[in-house]
């Protein structure tokens, strides 16, 4: 489900209770879920008729991207600019069904601390097409200074991050 409003398209938030005040999107509870809504592009189908493996990481990253900007308040180039990078240390990806071209499928993100304790973020993330599994993976990833050093999450992640739910290695698909 998608919301217009000012001719705007507004991703749905799952697990999120909103409201609009003067055009603006508030959020009332901080639950780590999230979902956006694509269609196959015809670019990425390939000899068989379904999508090439190699875009579903592509969605499931355009996905996680806008969730980290619009949730974790995380922006790529602002904080590259201040030196900060953001970056994968890990995947894992399993496909169950294939995508055709043309299908609209939705792509979910979900985000939780690492229970070891590390500087670390993990991603669960489903591509779903009428509500069922079309690929289901877990991305990890933590922030480097530019400059070079150890890895870490700024204060205003971790602050995101007190009430989400830890991720054990071994629970990552």
């Amino acid at each position: 489900m998608r919301i217009v409003t000012n001719d705007r398209i507004i991703p749905r938030f799952w697990g999120y209770t909103i409201f609009f005040r003067h055009s603006n999107l508030q959020f009332i509870k901080t639950i780590m879920d999230y979902s956006k809504i694509y269609t196959a592009k015809d670019e990425h189908i390939d000899v068989q008729g379904i999508m090439d493996g190699l875009y579903y990481p592509f969605y499931m990253e355009w996905c996680r991207h806008d969730f980290i900007r619009e949730v974790l308040g995380f922006d790529f180039e602002t904080e590259a600019r201040n030196g900060v990078y953001m970056v994968l240390s890990s995947y894992t990806l399993s496909f169950i069904r294939s995508l055709k071209k043309g299908d609209q499928f939705s792509v979910t993100c979900e985000v939780f601390r690492d229970k070891g304790g590390l500087p670390k973020l993990h991603f669960k993330q489903l591509i779903l097409m009428n509500k069922k599994v079309v690929t289901k993976a877990v991305f990890s990833g933590t922030c480097v200074p530019a400059a070079g050093g150890r890895p870490y999450l700024p204060e205003t992640v971790l602050d995101k991050l007190k009430d989400a739910a830890e991720l054990e290695v071994s629970q990552m698909t």
